[in-house]
């Protein structure tokens, strides 16, 4: 799985995080059914976003539950999942985007894809999911080129940039195609009126989505001479977060225009989720609340510091461990695995569960740190009240049951 916004089980609470579940299983289900086996490889966790709006706004129809066979990432246990026209969109929209990744990696030459067999195998994949993602737009009324002509400005973009460009300039296909696809949830709800406040949420979302993968990336970028927006650009990590706020702030002032039948969901990923994601990105998230001081620091514990697990980078000692010495280099990131060989860890992690299940597993293509979306999470009550969202003390705010 991948994308921004990866709420911790203990944040949603049990109601919450059953309609995050079923939308997740509904994209990957909708996958699927639409687009055969193969296809749920491109689930990810900002695409049932678009299945959460649709859902918000129009509430849960009739219908638009089904209850979903056994699962191994569910730990082989049935589900009620999403299902309508919500979870169609999400799955044409990451079909688009995951045709032009793979496209990316093939004209980068990235790992296995230098080789013009394996680069033939994958342009052939990205046109299937292109083809694809067109057909499933088109069954529910959206034009999927708005996607298509994003995504082919953007190497343009990137070729043009230099010390100077400014960085939004870069994120802007970006942010015209999730504004497209967030636009477009209004219309499947039947409310007109969301379009705009939803296409703003949209092209911030979008804005974010590419700096924090910019940031997130920076010293694999630099330690392997690819390409990245912050570096080309000149665009300090102060500037990029200052430029993140602003994209939160805009996405919480949009979200108070629209019309919502549950929002709760919507509001959480999209607010509180979406900042803690800013927080880890930067290296601001603190650590989890029940692990005593310097816990995350010990040798072979398992845990790093917020910083340090957000990047990927190993834990280490610290300078009053015994076995600290300041010659000891630190560990380089690994470098991230290209199309197919993530596309084998991706069957692999799923059939073991870890996807699901595990505390904490390696990413099958960035092999960045990543945590089981349903694991157990001995946290303290995460409740924080609504610094500054206008949400008016809502349910959100403070998941936990009985707190």
């Amino acid at each position: 799985m991948f994308g921004i916004v990866r709420p911790c089980s203990h944040r949603l609470g049990g109601n919450l995080k059953a309609q995050w579940m079923a939308h997740l299983c509904g994209l990957c289900l909708a996958l699927r059914k639409d687009h055969g086996q193969f296809a749920r490889i491109v689930t990810n966790y900002d695409g049932l976003l678009i299945s959460v709006l649709t859902e918000a706004q129009a509430g849960v129809v009739s219908g638009g539950r089904r209850t979903a066979g056994p699962c191994a990432l569910r730990g082989m246990r049935t589900a009620s999942v999403a299902q309508g026209e919500g979870a169609r969109l999400a799955a044409a929209v990451s079909l688009v985007l995951a045709s032009a990744k793979v496209r990316d990696h093939v004209a980068d030459r990235d790992g296995l894809l230098a080789r013009r067999p394996v680069a033939a195998a994958a342009r052939r994949v990205a046109a299937g999911w292109g083809r694809a993602g067109a057909r499933g737009g088109s069954a529910v009324g959206f034009d999927t080129d708005v996607l298509v002509d994003a995504v082919d400005r953007q190497l343009g973009l990137e070729t043009l940039a230099g010390p100077g460009t400014p960085v939004l300039a870069v994120t802007e296909p970006t942010e015209t195609a999730t504004a497209a696809a967030f636009a477009y949830t209004a219309v499947l709800a039947g409310r007109p009126g969301n379009a705009e406040p939803l296409a703003e949420v949209g092209r911030l979302f979008g804005r974010l989505a590419h700096l924090l993968d910019a940031v997130e990336d920076r010293e694999a970028d630099a330690a392997s001479g690819a390409w990245n927006p912050l570096t080309a650009t000149g665009t300090s990590l102060t500037e990029a977060r200052r430029l993140a706020d602003d994209a939160l702030h805009g996405i919480r002032l949009a979200l108070r225009e629209a019309e919502f039948a549950d929002g709760k969901l919507a509001h959480l990923l999209l607010v509180h989720e979406l900042r803690r994601s800013v927080d880890r990105a930067f290296g601001a998230l603190p650590a989890c609340a029940t692990r005593p001081p310097g816990a995350a620091h010990q040798l072979g514990s398992g845990h790093e510091s917020g910083a340090a697990h957000r990047s990927g980078a190993a834990p280490g000692p610290t300078p009053g461990h015994p076995l600290f010495s300041p010659s000891i280099p630190a560990p380089k990131p690994k470098p991230p695995r290209s199309f197919l060989p993530g596309c084998g860890m991706f069957l692999l992690l799923c059939c073991s569960c870890q996807m699901c299940c595990a505390g904490e597993y390696e990413g099958p293509w960035s092999r960045k740190k990543r945590e089981g979306c349903c694991r157990d999470c001995d946290c303290d009550c995460p409740c924080q009240g609504c610094d500054g969202c206008g949400c008016d003390g809502c349910d959100c705010c403070c998941p936990c049951d009985g707190c």
